[in-house]
């Protein structure tokens, strides 16, 4: 990257004069964060700042908009170690915010040696980093800085790609994650602007060169939009036309909540029961798309299954389901006129070593917290085909045969030591309750409901 310090500017697109004369005033800021909300009585605001134009500007926007209420922003940075650069950036970026009165931290991730997608695990880690900040933080909020010209882009890769109405509604205004809140206030603003409001402020900034290299995609797009926006596919069109997609998206999210809430029920075990009839009921589009929010939260994969095979499933479980299937990583099993989702035992995450005191996640589904009473030596895996007799049950319902198998046990040398959820304790530890050895908690990647598609 190169800095643009102040009196030196950089290029800037091609937009309207008045887009290019104007900075982002804070009463706009706040228009723009009003429908985010709510927030706390004093809001402290984590901001993503790589030191662009487009960051920077967020930041110190963000700043403004926190101290007029009591609270304050922290801005991270995250040093990829992909370019000699990078540390010296950051530590320009933290100068910047310290004049400002920010305060700044760096995130590292060094990447190994045998990456093949690079682009694609930067941008990745590059999230949880900043997740697991906000997370040990406390900090209940996440601010990025794409804008409109970034969602149309979004729109146009989207598209290439085949996506459906998901993927061509663009980004999300807001975004619950497990750490925090994913917030993209600047999603209207025009790219522009944003170099506008630090020209004012007669603040410099860092251009990364990427920006510009065609072998990046977005790169390619950027390179094209004079010739896109003569064939009226300009920014403020695209991003229009992401918007109105968007609030479809946002109405069918609501139908399939609705669905979920009649025909599906989540059991802290990590399975769900399906009514057959209300699904098959549904619309289709709806059926369908509470079948791969079952899938998400019961399988914990990254990616959606693709429609071909959801459609399969979708038949099969109008048709009675006459025989199991497996999808994403669940089982999709019929016994008493329900169908049972459940883990695939396939599929499940190998034994992980638990130690007295620890607390880890096991299956990307279970957090599992042992005491410091717990005995030495033990492993967490899944329960296999091990019976307990009529140990089928627990406080929040039975649990079905084909679910027990993938339930999270605690293993020792000697064999089974405890089942959480089956408040099973092998004998020869004495009266020992489950408690006093470890606590499960059933906590999905992807939950079954959450806030809906944010359209701003």
């Amino acid at each position: 990257m190169r800095a643009v310090p102040p009196g030196r500017r950089a290029a800037a697109p091609a937009v309207t004069a008045s887009e290019a004369a104007a900075p982002l005033s804070a009463a706009e800021f706040a228009v723009l964060m009003a429908p985010l909300g709510p927030f706390e009585n004093h809001p402290r605001l984590a901001v993503a700042v790589s030191g662009g134009a487009d960051s920077l500007a967020l930041c110190l926007l963000a700043h403004g908009w926190a101290a007029e209420r009591g609270g304050a922003v922290v801005g991270l940075t995250v040093d990829h170690g992909l370019r000699a650069e990078a540390a010296a950036e950051a530590a320009r970026v933290a100068g910047w915010l310290a004049a400002c009165g920010i305060a700044h931290h760096v995130l590292r991730w060094r990447p190994p040696a045998d990456l093949s997608n690079v682009q694609a695990a930067a941008r990745a880690a590059r999230y949880d980093l900043l997740f697991a900040w906000c997370r040990s933080a406390g900090c209940l909020h996440l601010l990025t800085a794409h804008h409109r010209e970034d969602q149309a882009e979004t729109l146009l890769l989207r598209l290439a790609r085949g996506s459906g109405l998901d993927g061509l509604a663009g980004m999300a205004a807001s975004r619950e994650v497990v750490a925090c809140r994913l917030l993209r206030p600047l999603l209207a603003v025009p790219r522009a602007r944003l170099a506008a409001s630090l020209r004012a402020a007669d603040q410099g900034w860092i251009e990364d060169p990427s920006n510009r290299d065609p072998a990046y995609a977005r790169a390619r797009l950027r390179a094209s939009a004079a010739v896109l926006a003569r064939e009226g596919l300009n920014a403020a069109r695209l991003a229009a036309t992401a918007r109105h997609l968007g609030r479809a998206r946002a109405a069918l999210e609501d139908g399939v909540t609705r669905l979920l809430a009649a025909a599906a029920w989540l059991h802290p075990a990590g399975f769900a029961i399906l009514d057959p009839g209300s699904l098959t009921a549904a619309p289709a589009e709806l059926a369908l798309r509470v079948l791969a929010r079952l899938v998400a939260t019961v399988g914990g994969a990254d990616h959606a299954p693709r429609l071909e095979r959801l459609a399969r499933l979708h038949d099969a479980v109008r048709a009675g389901l006459p025989a199991g299937r497996t999808l994403g990583g669940c089982r999709f099993v019929r016994r008493r006129g329900v169908v049972v989702v459940c883990r695939e035992p396939a599929a499940v995450q190998p034994p992980l070593l638990a130690l007295p005191g620890a607390t880890l996640c096991w299956d990307d589904r279970f957090v599992v917290t042992l005491t410091p009473r717990a005995p030495g030596g033990l492993t967490v895996g899944a329960l296999g085909a091990a019976g307990f007799g009529k140990r089928g049950a627990t406080p929040s319902g039975p649990i079905p045969p084909a679910a027990r198998a993938t339930l999270p046990a605690l293993r020792d040398l000697a064999g089974i030591v405890a089942v959480p959820h089956l408040d099973y304790v092998r004998e020869d530890l004495g009266q020992v309750a489950v408690r006093e050895i470890a606590s499960v908690a059933f906590q999905p990647k992807w939950p079954l409901t959450a806030p809906g598609f944010t359209v701003v």
